[in-house]
């Protein structure tokens, strides 16, 4: 293993190109141990902060050559597909060090079915289900389940799309129809009622450490009205998580989870997401595994953390987290998602966008700073170039200084047709 500590020495090669990305651009640049950052692809924000290459992310011997030409001591995998493509398996072989599970691993969030046969192995809570295809009774099945809404996923990497929760019978028939013609079998699950809350937990094979819980808002609008998104807006600490329930959380889904992972011939390294529904009893149950940060989770969670990220991230990716006392700031951090008009369906991209502060944030305590996702720069110029195209985040000592400094950044931003939520922390506030 190729391991030089000098300080401030380290490159690192960070995979992806939306806000979370430019989040852990954000924190290995301001680490005392990093010398150079890459992003591949990056976007207008982590221009800033690195050297964007576009290193086509389907192709993994690119990345390997990549590294081994300019010396990198870390890669830091920020979404799910090079994962599930076997990316950390192939830098493996090379002995460069991956902060992300091997395919194999990434399979618990690639296959939900996967996932939840392994919760049944290790004996995590999680919500009954049956697998249909197209030999199940679809009719007898969706009766089973009718005294709740029905939760049908599809068992494949849909970019958080794949997942219908319905009450409308011809609804939930016609999409797990469709799912069984397209992908040959599908999950029929029961419906938990209760609060949904993520829990980040770094892990490799000597230890695993538990970041802030935080609560995403996953629908368009206030209220949570609207349809699913890939999340407007999170924040941190969630008080859903009681000292009671992170205990039982810890017990009885990610000590047994790590028992099983980090004795398997190639421990989990990377970070496990942990997507939880809270009953109104205070038992928690695993909605779905993730094997990378959250988006917009990972924004909010990385500024709570105090211990060096570059550490954080380079023990775990080599089996030496336990030597590793990873401490966490006594504060609130909240971000608020600004999407393109039409998103989540049909966003509409390249508009201009006025009134960035383009300084590069410290993340103290009382800071606000914009999360570049869907961002792109023509000249001295920002457009729009996705469906979340930015959040507006903030760290403070509470969490209703963290919203009211999140959204004043918001309102000094403009983007046609542009929407975001009003709401953002409203469980807690």
């Amino acid at each position: 293993m190729h391991q030089h500590y000098v300080m401030g020495d380290s490159k690192v090669l960070v995979i992806g190109g939306g806000g979370r990305e430019h989040a852990l651009c954000l924190g290995l640049h301001n680490s005392a141990q990093v010398s150079e950052i890459y992003c591949s692809p990056g976007n207008a924000g982590t221009e800033m902060l690195a050297k964007n290459v576009d290193l086509s992310n389907n192709d993994n011997s690119t990345i390997v050559e990549f590294c081994q030409d300019n010396s990198i001591d870390l890669v830091v995998v920020g979404p799910e597909a090079p994962l599930c493509n076997s990316l950390a398996d192939v830098l493996a072989e090379e002995k460069i060090p991956c902060f992300g599970p091997i395919g194999l691993l990434a399979n618990l969030e690639g296959s939900k079915l996967h996932a939840k046969e392994v919760m049944q192995l290790v004996g995590v809570p999680t919500a009954g289900f049956q697998i249909l295809d197209s030999d199940s009774d679809i009719e007898s099945a969706l009766d089973k389940y009718s005294a709740n809404p029905w939760v049908i996923k599809r068992d494949v990497l849909a970019g958080g799309k794949g997942v219908v929760v319905t009450s409308d019978f011809s609804e939930a028939k016609d999409f797990i129809i469709n799912s069984i013609n397209s992908d040959g079998k599908v999950l029929l699950e029961e419906f938990l009622p209760g609060e949904e809350a993520s829990m980040l937990v770094v892990m490799d094979g000597s230890d695993f450490v538990c970041l802030p819980a935080s609560q995403d808002h996953k629908r368009a609008y206030d209220g949570d009205e609207g349809p699913n998104t890939g999340g407007m807006g999170a924040y941190c600490p969630a008080p859903v998580i009681t000292d009671l329930i992170h205990e039982r959380v810890v017990s009885r889904i990610v000590k047994p989870m790590f028992d099983y992972l980090s004795n398997l011939e190639t421990p989990y390294r990377g970070v496990l997401y942990v997507g939880l529904m809270i009953t109104e009893n205070g038992d928690p149950n695993v909605v779905e595994f993730n094997v990378r940060f959250g988006d917009p989770e990972c924004q909010i969670t990385l500024p709570l953390i105090k211990t060096d990220l570059f550490d954080v991230l380079f023990h775990a990716s080599i089996d030496r987290l336990a030597d590793l006392d990873v401490e966490f700031h006594n504060a609130h951090a909240l971000t608020v998602v600004l999407a393109s008009e039409g998103y989540p369906s049909k966003p509409i991209k390249g508009r201009k966008i006025s009134g960035l502060n383009l300084e590069i944030p410290k993340l103290n305590m009382g800071d606000s700073w914009v999360n570049f996702a869907g961002v792109k720069q023509e000249g001295q110029d920002y457009f729009s170039s996705g469906g979340r195209v930015l959040s507006c985040s903030a760290i403070a000592s509470s969490l209703s200084e963290a919203a009211e400094l999140s959204y004043q950044l918001m309102n000094s931003i403009a983007l046609e047709g542009s929407h975001y939520r009003l709401d953002i922390g409203g469980k807690a506030l």
